[in-house]
């Protein structure tokens, strides 16, 4: 017998999760990948509202989201299911898909909670490594299949390298994915995507019994810090996600504010075009630097900065600019005011490698 409480072994093995490092006064936070916009005053308008019934459980259901995001995406109510956040919800399909031992493929480098909800879920990680351009290696991903397989993980544009999957490629995956297997396109960043060659995942799983999509309300719509993401996904799959769903996870004033920010998208995208714009001056203005930078089809851009990325994260802040560094690999900036933007650029032109 032990003294001490026994906890699962697997523990000692896993991973934390690494946010971005908060900014010190006088420092900007370009670490996590946030809208760098105050919620609109509409959205303020329905937090208001209903932060006079806190006092009440939300709709387990969450009927009015549910309800508008089936409308907006042109879906039944059935196919949609809330989280606390898009990671929550692939965290319900590792635990709706994967027993112990079984296995969940995933690029590598990617976004950063894949393989801890896998181990948690006592599940296989197979980590397939990116291209030599930091995109997925698709067909390598295709192979890496087995018997044991039961979700493949596809994010686009990828966290954190920015790339994004390309209509033909994807097209091709998908099918090559035997049905039998989940395959779930992360597209946490889908908004920021301007080129026509990368499709709306939504566009390719119509008809596909396997396929989920993966969205959220924290980067485009500006709701971090209230955690609400969302799946589209066939019946039988949505019916098993809501079975492993935490209950009461999306809150009231999280709902509220959702269904505010689908009613003001006119007003959201000309802030997302407004990132936009910020993401193609800095990379026109990295080219002329030091820095090897990635194309990039979200709210950040990736450094390769290799062998030299701590050296540069201290260099940014040292001035005050909090970046994510990934050690011996790069360094992802997200896109902020054009202010904190310039004084990141002003280390960048400054940094010898």
């Amino acid at each position: 017998m032990t003294n001490h409480p026994r906890l699962r072994p697997m523990l000692a093995d896993l991973p934390p999760y690494q946010p971005g490092r908060p900014a010190a006064s006088g420092a900007v936070k370009l670490s996590s990948n946030e809208n760098p916009f105050p919620p609109l005053p509409s959205v303020l308008a329905a937090l208001h509202e209903a932060a006079t019934v806190v006092n009440r459980y939300p709709d387990p259901a969450n009927a009015r989201l549910v309800d508008a995001l089936a409308e907006r995406y042109r879906v039944p109510s059935a196919e949609v299911v809330l989280g606390t956040g898009s990671v929550a919800v692939a965290d319900q399909l590792v635990r709706a898909t994967a027993d112990a031992g079984d296995e969940v493929v995933f690029a590598w480098r990617s976004f950063e909670a894949y393989p801890i909800l896998t181990r948690s879920a006592g599940a296989v990680p197979v980590a397939v490594p990116l291209r030599a351009d930091a995109s997925h290696d698709l067909p390598a991903m295709a192979a890496a299949v087995t018997d044991r397989t039961r979700l493949v993980l596809v994010c686009t544009p990828n966290n954190p390298t920015g790339t994004a999957v390309r209509r033909a490629e994807l097209e091709r995956f998908l099918d090559a994915v035997p049905t039998s297997v989940v395959v779930a396109v992360d597209e946490a960043y889908r908004e920021y995507v301007r080129d026509d060659d990368v499709p709306d995942a939504l566009s390719l799983a119509a008809g596909r019994p396997n396929v989920v999509v993966l969205r959220t309300f924290s980067k485009a719509y500006g709701l971090a810090g209230l955690r609400v993401g969302f799946a589209v996904a066939p019946a039988p799959i949505a019916a098993a996600l809501r079975q492993v769903q935490l209950p009461f996870g999306v809150s009231t004033m999280a709902e509220a504010a959702a269904v505010a920010s689908l009613a003001a998208e006119p007003e959201l995208a000309a802030r997302v075009e407004a990132v936009v714009a910020e993401r193609e001056r800095l990379s026109r203005e990295l080219t002329a630097t030091a820095l090897e930078v990635t194309e990039s089809h979200a709210n950040f851009v990736w450094l390769r900065t290799g062998d030299d990325t701590v050296r540069f994260a201290q260099a940014c802040a040292q001035a005050g600019v909090v970046v994510r560094a990934f050690p011996g690999e790069g360094v992802r900036v997200t896109l902020g005011e054009p202010e904190a933007n310039d004084r990141f650029l002003a280390v960048a032109a400054a940094f010898e490698g």
